[in-house]
């Protein structure tokens, strides 16, 4: 297995930190619109995010209730490449194409996480995720897929083995972090007809006990992404790292 490398054009559409959490009751949207106010100058456009309930009733007639509550904001930085989630249950951070590095991505999530965390107070930290979607543009004509991917759906033999779309998920327990990898990998539209266009989106979560305070939190941050890192490579050949150096 090749060991992580940073690769000058990586093929990451979109990287998410993902911080679920249980705020204090006390903890109203006035608070989320505190937060927001500290860094509006970075992050001008903000919608609310809506909460979406029905209910369905059974009797003598039949009916049914839709409500929606607003649960918190998504602000978007000026450039419109960075993404913030202020929710009531979660922060989360997102960084579009295109994707610099790791550290950039990390100090800029760490310093919007400080100012949710110090205006919130969160009592617990339910779950930690790290997604990271990748496309991977493949110059037509394809001979074979395994000499793009070590990850992909096998077709029978006794089966045409041409593919016009395929969706398939994995779901790999990560024994030495206790997390979740869930693999998903698609066909998707390519950028221009000479290309096969196949989605790799790797999404790393963690439940349970989650230790709140800052160094611990990022260190298994840390971790977890080591651990995308290594998955990646897996999911990959020398044909693509040559296509993506």
């Amino acid at each position: 297995m090749q060991a992580p490398k940073h690769y000058s054009h990586a093929p990451i559409t979109e990287a998410l930190i993902d911080i679920q959490v249980k705020l204090p009751p006390e903890v109203k949207l006035d608070n989320l619109a505190q937060v927001y106010s500290s860094i509006q100058a970075e992050y001008p456009q903000r919608e609310e995010v809506l909460l979406f309930q029905g209910q369905i009733m059974a009797g003598a007639s039949v009916g049914a209730t839709a409500s929606q509550s607003p649960i918190g904001y998504i602000a978007s930085h000026y450039d419109q490449k960075q993404i913030l989630q202020l929710r009531l249950d979660a922060f989360a951070f997102s960084r579009l194409a295109p994707y610099d590095c790791w550290e950039n991505f990390r100090d800029e999530a760490k310093r919007l996480w400080n100012i949710y965390q110090s205006l919130t107070h969160p009592e617990a930290i339910l779950r930690l995720a790290i997604r990271y979607i990748n496309r991977l543009d493949i110059p037509l004509p394809i001979g074979d897929i395994k000499e793009y991917l070590r990850t992909f759906p096998e077709v029978s033999p006794d089966l045409p083995q041409g593919l016009s779309g395929y969706f398939m998920q994995l779901q790999i327990p990560q024994e030495n972090l206790g997390t979740m990898l869930v693999i998903n990998q698609a066909i998707v539209p390519p950028p221009t007809p000479n290309f096969v266009s196949i989605v790799l989106d790797l999404n790393l979560f963690l439940e349970g006990d989650i230790p709140d305070d800052e160094i611990a939190l990022w260190h298994i941050l840390e971790q977890m992404h080591e651990q995308k890192n290594i998955a990646f490579e897996a999911c990959i050949t020398e044909r693509i790292r040559e296509s993506i150096n």
